[in-house]
Parts: structure tokens; C-alpha cells; sequence
């Protein structure tokens, strides 16, 4: 890929509003992260990954490779979710960015302690320009919320941690 064609991704995704997208090649990676409301600079992040040579030939070493970063951080989270095995996880139904408050100026939908009911809206997440409220599926008190205010979400993250006693 050569440098004018990453410049006219950059400037297709700042027009296309979408906050990040991730591109794979065979012998690239790119990420691209456009300006949030929460980000002070407004403007974009790219980064850059050239894949090793002796990675991108073989095909059988290159799937593993890939799968073995995040297995260092699936073993210090396997304790955690042992302790945590006796809440209930509320998950994103949507991809988009999550937000704890319905308007800036306005207070949070649900804190840590606080008990919630069924149908409680806890959140929303933004997606496409449209703001989602999520609903509590379930009654009981949240224990932990696993994600911060104006960050993206992806289908099925874990947002919260409910206790149901």
C-alpha cells in the first residue's frame, strides 16, 4: 500500500464519521481513529503496523500470532471472572459509543450501588446518529460498570455487572 493511498483512507474515514476503522493486509495493518467529542486534539490517529516478513509467509504461524497477544490479558481477566461469576453481565446489543448520561448537562443514568429494576434505562449508546437507550434486562444492584462514558462499544461487550440478590 503506498503512502497516497493510506492519505486518501485517512480523509475518506474523517468524512465518513465513523470513529474507527481497522484494516488488514497481508503485510499491513492499519488503524484509524477519528477525533471525539472527549478528545481534546479533534483531529485524527493512525497507526501504522508493518507484519514481519517471516510472520506474513507461512500461513499456519501468521493465525496463531495473532490470537497469542491477547492471551496474556485472558489470563489475568480468568480470576477476575471467577469472582465475578456470581453477577450477571449486561452486554451491548449495538456497536456505537456508550454514554452514561442522556445529555452532558444531565445526571447518570445508573451508578455503581445504585439498584436497578427491569426496564431501568442504564445507559445509551450512539449508533449511526441515533441514540439507543438500554434497558435493564434484569433487577438487582450494580456492582462494577466496565466501560467509560464516550467510548465505543462493540456487539455483545460487557457493560455493566449486576447482582441480582
Amino acid at each position: 500500500m503506498e503512502l497516497k493511498e493510506i492519505q486518501n483512507l485517512i480523509k475518506f474515514v474523517a468524512k465518513s464519521g465513523a470513529s474507527e476503522v481497522k484494516l488488514e493486509m497481508d503485510d499491513i495493518k492499519i488503524t484509524i481513529k477519528t477525533g471525539t467529542e472527549g478528545d481534546a486534539r479533534g483531529g485524527e490517529t493512525t497507526i501504522l503496523q508493518q507484519v514481519p516478513m517471516a510472520a506474513a509467509m507461512p500461513a499456519a504461524p501468521a493465525a496463531p500470532a495473532v490470537p497469542a497477544a491477547p492471551a496474556p490479558a485472558a489470563e489475568a481477566a480468568a480470576p477476575a471472572a471467577d469472582d465475578d461469576s456470581k453477577y450477571i453481565t449486561i452486554k451491548s446489543p449495538i456497536i456505537g459509543t456508550f454514554y452514561r448520561k442522556p445529555a452532558p448537562d444531565k445526571p447518570v443514568f445508573a451508578e455503581v450501588g445504585q439498584t436497578i429494576a427491569e426496564g431501568d434505562v442504564l445507559c445509551v449508546i450512539e449508533a449511526m446518529k441515533l441514540f439507543n437507550e438500554i434497558e435493564s434486562e434484569v433487577s438487582g444492584k450494580i456492582v462494577k460498570i466496565l466501560v467509560d462514558d464516550s467510548s465505543p462499544v462493540e456487539f455483545d461487550q460487557p457493560l455493566f455487572l449486576v447482582d441480582p440478590s
